[in-house]
C-alpha cells in the first residue's frame, strides 16, 4: 500500500508516518496540496499531513483542504512531541553563520532562542524543515543553518550544534491519516489517546444567533465539543465554516439525529468520520 506524507524525507511528518504505516511504501510530496490530490486520484491509499501544533496552532492549509476535497475523509489522529535542533554543514564555521532556514512554524516554535542566541542572523522561511536542512547540506560553501530534526541531521549528515531549541517543553503536533476509505485505522502497537468525530459545518445564511443554533444542537444532547474552529470560506468578509470535534464514540443514533437537526436549520455538515487519536514517539 502507498502512503503519501508531507516531505521531503526526513520530516516531522515521515516520523509519524514510518510508526503509523512501518511496513508501507512512503512517498513524499512536496506539500499538502499534493497529499490531498494523491489521495484523490487514487496514486496512494492514504496520506498522512499534520493538523495543527500546540505552539503555533491548525495549520490552515490542511483544514481548508479538508473542506474544498470532500471526497477525502479521517480514518485517524496522531500527536507526536516535536523536538527542534539548530544544525549546520560540518565544514562550516558556526561562529559565522549568516542565515537560519526552516519551515516558519519551526521558527516560530524556537523564536525566542534564536532571537537570543542569533538575533541578528536572518531567518528564511522553507517549504519544511527537511528541505531547509537538504539547502544547508548542498551549500557547503556558505555558512547556512537549519532548524530541523534529529533524523534530517543523520539523513543529511548535518552537525547540531544546539539540541532541543524549542522555546516550549510541552511541544506536540497532531497529526491526520486521510483516505476516500470510510473504514477506521487500528494500530496495536500505538497506544490509543481518545476517539473523536470530525466534522465541517457551513451556517446558513447570517443572521443573529446563528451559530448559537448549531452549537446547541450539540450542547442539549450533552455531546461534548472539544474544538471548534473558523475557518474563511473566501467569499467574502464574514463567511465562515467550523470545524468541530466531537469526542467519544459514534452514537447512531444520537449523533444522526443531531446531523439531520443542523441540515433543517439549512447548515451544510460534511462527517469526516469517526476515529481514533494515537500517540506517537519524538
Amino acid at each position: 500500500m502507498k502512503i503519501a506524507f508531507l516531505g521531503p524525507e526526513a520530516s516531522f511528518t515521515q516520523l509519524a508516518a514510518i510508526q503509523l504505516f512501518p511496513d508501507h511504501e512512503l512517498v513524499p510530496q512536496p506539500n499538502i496540496l499534493d497529499c490531498f490530490i494523491a489521495v484523490e486520484k487514487g496514486e496512494v491509499e492514504k496520506a498522512v499531513v499534520p493538523l495543527e501544533n500546540s505552539i503555533e496552532g491548525t495549520v490552515s492549509m490542511t483544514l481548508d483542504y479538508l473542506y474544498k476535497t470532500p471526497g477525502i475523509r479521517i480514518q485517524a489522529e496522531a500527536v507526536m512531541p516535536i523536538a527542534h535542533h539548530l544544525m549546520i554543514h560540518p565544514d562550516s564555521d558556526q561562529g559565522r553563520i549568516e542565515k537560519i532556514y526552516s519551515h516558519p512554524q519551526a521558527l516560530a516554535q524556537s523564536f525566542h532562542f534564536l532571537d537570543e542566541h542569533f538575533k541578528d542572523v536572518q531567518k528564511q522561511d522553507f517549504s519544511s524543515t527537511a528541505a531547509a536542512a537538504k539547502h544547508v547540506v548542498e551549500n557547503p560553501e556558505r555558512n547556512l543553518a537549519a532548524v530541523a530534526n534529529q533524523f534530517a541531521a543523520n539523513l543529511y549528515g548535518l552537525k547540531i550544534i544546539h539540541h532541543n531549541i524549542q522555546d516550549f517543553e510541552q511541544n506536540h503536533t497532531r497529526f491526520i491519516i486521510l483516505s476516500k476509505d470510510s473504514g477506521s485505522y487500528e494500530n496495536e502497537d500505538l497506544k490509543i489517546l481518545g476517539e473523536k468525530s470530525g466534522l465541517l459545518i457551513t451556517l446558513p445564511e447570517d443572521h443573529a444567533g446563528g451559530l448559537h443554533q448549531v452549537l446547541s444542537v450539540f450542547a442539549w444532547r450533552k455531546m461534548h465539543l472539544s474544538k471548534i474552529e473558523s475557518r474563511t470560506l473566501k467569499t467574502g468578509l464574514g463567511n465562515y465554516f467550523f470545524f468541530i470535534n466531537v469526542v467519544g464514540k459514534w452514537e447512531t443514533a444520537l449523533h444522526l439525529n443531531a446531523l439531520e437537526e443542523l441540515k433543517a436549520l439549512d447548515a451544510e455538515v460534511y462527517f469526516l468520520g469517526n476515529y481514533k487519536e494515537f500517540n506517537l514517539e519524538s
